[in-house]
């Protein structure tokens, strides 16, 4: 009988046309797709992949089998999804992929409501930055993924995504508490400052920029106010980001879920009136599995955290 998790393997890299992409897709090591491959091999008597250059390429035998394991698969996730809602959530797991000071805020409230109106239900939790979470979603790694974009991002580009929206996540400046070398004299003020004032006025300091998505976005915003910043440092960690911040080596901005899962005495905050989208994501065609209807249903219910 052959092995569901090595169809898997072979599946997924017959998508991907690599042993690399397909290893970090179902989070194994290469040499471990690479051992699937060939007890896949041995298991069926037949040539499934051939090394090219340095790649490979899936035989003729190979490309047969990696369809009819596409449509197993897809059964068997069909079957897991129609006995979770026989079984009308008494058992069963849903997983769920979000970003870190999404997990480090409201996800967990989320979990616990879920937990005490499915008691037998399993979430599993996967910290992932929304490009990785949409990748494994669409995979079918995962059933639902919290993820943020910001105005300037425009459509998503597959259709099949689907969002649910959660909630606006405002956006604040962090300076250090003393002045900063090019930077404004004075503190930037208490209240909201125009995105052009409050970033304008670190127009000659170094800046501190996040993942790709946070980056783009402080960019807009400083061509918004007429300069391109010094960026200094690039790290997707929000407590690694204000420490600098404290530290006196540059400023930044951070959303509200990053202040909120940790807030750096050595820096002061001023909120900008510009947000990100915090959503929810599923994958095909509605309706969704019992489950994640659920897990939806308790996300769309979690209050956001005050305002730093």
């Amino acid at each position: 009988m052959l092995d569901v998790v090595r169809l898997r393997v072979l599946e997924a890299v017959a998508r991907h046309g690599s042993v690399t992409l397909a290893a970090r897709e179902l989070h194994y090591s290469q040499p471990s797709v690479s051992h699937h491959l060939a007890r896949l091999e041995a298991e069926t008597g037949a040539k499934l992949v051939q090394r090219v250059g340095r790649g490979i390429r899936l035989t003729d035998a190979g490309r047969l089998l990696a369809d009819r394991a596409a449509e197993v698969i897809g059964r068997l996730d069909a079957a897991s999804a129609e006995l979770a809602a026989h079984v009308g959530l008494r058992a069963g797991r849903v997983r769920l992929a979000a970003f870190p000071s999404a997990l480090g805020t409201f996800v967990p409230e989320a979990a616990v409501r879920l937990a005490r109106r499915h008691p037998g239900l399993d979430l599993s939790l996967i910290e992932a930055e929304p490009p990785e979470a949409l990748e494994m979603l669409r995979a079918g790694l995962v059933d639902a993924a919290v993820v943020f974009e910001y105005p300037a991002s425009g459509p998503r580009a597959d259709a099949d995504v689907r969002p649910t929206p959660l909630f606006d996540d405002p956006t604040f400046l962090v300076s250090p508490l003393d002045p900063l070398p090019g930077g404004p004299v004075a503190s930037a003020g208490d209240g909201v400052a125009s995105a052009g004032g409050g970033v304008a006025a670190y127009a000659g300091s170094k800046w501190i920029a996040g993942c790709d998505q946070c980056r783009s976005h402080l960019l807009d915003l400083c061509a918004e106010a007429g300069f391109t910043p010094a960026i200094a440092f690039t790290t997707d960690d929000y407590v690694a980001v204000q420490a600098m911040v404290a530290a006196g080596l540059g400023v930044t901005v951070l959303p509200r879920l990053a202040l909120a899962a940790h807030r750096h005495p050595g820096v002061r905050v001023t909120p900008i009136p510009t947000a990100r989208r915090v959503l929810a994501a599923t994958y095909g065609e509605p309706p969704d599995p019992p489950a994640t209807t659920a897990l939806l249903h308790a996300l769309t219910e979690t209050t956001t955290p005050a305002d730093p």
